[in-house]
């Protein structure tokens, strides 16, 4: 497998990266942290200027139609600044709905591409073990969807519901009638609302097909990921600094050999992460077959996100939790993304599910067992 980026996918990802190290300083973060806004408005607006919000909507609706692999080169530039703009969020609502209900929602998608309404998708309410939350009957769109991303500054949220059908998105405007936002701050700092329906009526038009909802979640999984292993590799870097230049018994702490290790066992999980997103990102342009690669991708950005966020906190010593340093927002960020993949467990529990019906080891080959030579 050839994990080089293209020239093009290089110049984008480099592009991406001065623009969030630019704008995301430590001082930065801090007075964000201070001011308690809802997101990064001003980096968001550069981000429309320089057409980082739709990469992944198509040309014919005005964005730049590229692929997954493009958008994890953004991603990871701006989980490693910890950007609070819907990158993914935003385009790929636009890009779901422009594939499946292109004619009903063109108006919208277009509006997305440039930049003058925000979509959000929110996917993390298919991991509780309650179900959705939502529920659709008889025209009518009951429930509660938790924690929903910028749900109080979007124009439209496409989330799960319970329907006759089985589960299926719904382009939800949160201004309906009926619809109510209990906002509050996630605690990495991006504002959330639990989305309330009560007796909120629903158009046919608004309901994707069946098929929409795997096409979503699986980029969502990639974007995810991709914000996980940036935040992690900056985590990483910092810690290895800090070892580096932080002394104890005349010594740094990086020499003791507990600390090499447990710096060892992060690079390992971000290592394992890498390869697996980037088998994603390849598969997912190639629109070749990819659950248990999603599924695969998933389990082991959690496992990142908790090996990671934690060793290199616990190496900070007291200074990592000391919130005038900068090392204990990428804990958050950590924390944000395992729960928005609905953590190890269970993403372990739908591949063991996955791996139960598929007697293939469709990941690695894509053969029937038996026609592998042992």
């Amino acid at each position: 497998m050839d994990f080089l980026l293209t020239d093009e996918q290089r110049a984008i990802g480099d592009m991406a990266g001065n623009l969030f190290r630019d704008y995301c300083t430590d001082d930065r973060m801090h007075a964000f942290d201070e001011d308690r806004q809802p997101f990064m408005e001003d980096l968001w607006k550069t981000c429309i200027e320089t057409g980082l919000h739709s990469l992944s909507i198509p040309e014919e609706f005005g964005g730049s139609g590229l692929g997954i692999t493009e958008l994890y080169c953004v991603l990871k530039a701006q989980g490693a600044a910890l950007g609070h703009v819907p990158l993914w969020q935003h385009q790929l609502s636009a890009a779901c709905l422009a594939k499946f209900s292109p004619e009903v929602h063109r108006e919208l998608v277009e509006q997305a591409a440039a930049g003058s309404c925000i979509l959000i998708a929110s996917l993390h309410q298919l991991s509780s073990s309650n179900g959705p939350g939502l529920y659709l009957r008889n025209g009518k769109l009951q429930g509660r969807a938790p924690v929903v991303e910028l749900a109080g500054q979007a124009r439209g949220l496409l989330v799960p519901a319970e329907t006759d059908a089985g589960i299926r998105l719904i382009l939800l405007d949160p201004k309906a009638d009926g619809v109510e936002l209990a906002e509050g701050i996630f605690t990495h700092g991006l504002a959330v609302a639990d989305v309330c329906c009560n007796n909120v009526s629903i158009q046919e038009s608004t309901i994707l097909p069946k098929s929409a909802l795997p096409w979503l979640e699986q980029r969502a999984i990639a974007s995810a990921a991709a914000l996980q292993l940036g935040v992690s590799e900056e985590q990483i870097r910092r810690t290895v600094e800090y070892v580096n230049d932080r002394e104890q018994f005349d010594r740094s702490i990086g020499a003791f050999q507990a600390v090499q290790m447990t710096m060892a066992d992060t690079h390992i999980a971000v290592e394992a992460l890498r390869s697996a997103l980037f088998q994603l990102c390849y598969r997912l342009d190639a629109q070749l077959p990819c659950d248990s690669e999603a599924l695969s991708t998933r389990w082991l950005s959690c496992e990142a996100a908790h090996l990671v966020g934690h060793k290199t906190q616990h190496v900070h010593g007291g200074v990592g939790v000391d919130l005038s340093y900068p090392i204990h927002r990428f804990l958050y960020w950590s924390r944000y993304l395992n729960t928005l993949l609905g953590g190890s467990g269970a993403s372990l529990e739908r591949l063991g599910d996955w791996l139960a019906k598929n007697d293939t080891l469709g990941w690695k080959y894509d053969l029937e067992e038996n026609q592998i030579d042992c």
